[in-house]
């Protein structure tokens, strides 16, 4: 369903990125199609999603809505044209990513999402608990929490300009592969943009994204700031 759109860039050997840009761009192509079709620009189809198709109820929401619930206009539409909520308060959404259609069962690829317009990790409007939610909604769906791996790509390396965190299992072997220098531990997710931004501004970096895990020794939640994309350098964001 919706992640659609969250064609992340990403870092590594040069082949490793092609394959997985180009893995990334099959995943979202039915949503970026779609989205063209109704007039929506493509770095919105995520706020559409949002402002747009949570309510079957509303007048022309077929019409209006790029991915509408499961089964809300026609069963036709399908997984990657239709949107699955896994769960939403007054201020946050949670959607299975569109990279988990056609995967097998056990794969994890959701997205949190704050209903209010907020463009993604530079945008001061960004709501601290969104981590929160986020963290428990993934532990539903991934029961170890050693495996759970919340993420935020840099701007260059999104595709969508509503603001997105990834729920989905941390690679094998990701944990060594962290860079302890940016990463810092803390007994809360309320402080993660605080964090990061702290981070970030100490290496001087002009854009950054943000990797949340559970720290094994401490059970601290791990909060490191990457100059990639954490979803494709540290996850397992797509199932092929």
């Amino acid at each position: 369903m919706p992640s659609g759109p969250d064609i992340t860039g990403s870092s590594g050997p040069p082949r490793a990125r092609g394959w997985r840009a180009r893995l990334v761009l099959l995943a979202a192509g039915a949503a970026l199609v779609a989205a063209c079709t109704s007039g929506i620009a493509r770095k919105d189809i995520l706020w559409n999603i949002v402002s747009e198709c949570l309510d079957p109820a509303r007048p022309s929401y077929c019409a209006r809505c790029v991915s509408p619930i499961e089964g809300s206009c026609g069963a036709e539409r399908g997984c990657r044209g239709s949107a699955q909520v896994w769960a939403e308060t007054p201020e946050y959404v949670a959607i299975r990513d569109i990279k988990m259609c056609g995967c097998p069962l056990g794969f994890v690829h959701g997205l949190a999402l704050p209903r209010a317009r907020v463009t993604g990790i530079e945008d001061p409007r960004r709501p601290a608990g969104i981590w929160t939610f986020a963290w428990e909604t993934a532990r539903r769906r991934i029961p170890d929490e050693r495996e759970i791996a919340l993420a935020v790509n840099p701007p260059s390396q999104r595709t969508q300009d509503q603001l997105h965190v990834h729920l989905v299992r941390l690679a094998p072997g990701a944990r060594g592969r962290i860079d302890g220098r940016m990463a810092t531990r803390s007994a809360t997710l309320d402080n993660v943009w605080t964090v990061a931004a702290r981070v970030a501004a100490t290496a001087t970096l002009d854009e950054y994204g943000v990797l949340v895990t559970r720290d094994d020794a401490s059970r601290e939640f791990l909060i490191t700031v990457t100059t990639g994309s954490p979803e494709a350098t540290f996850t397992l964001g797509t199932c092929r």
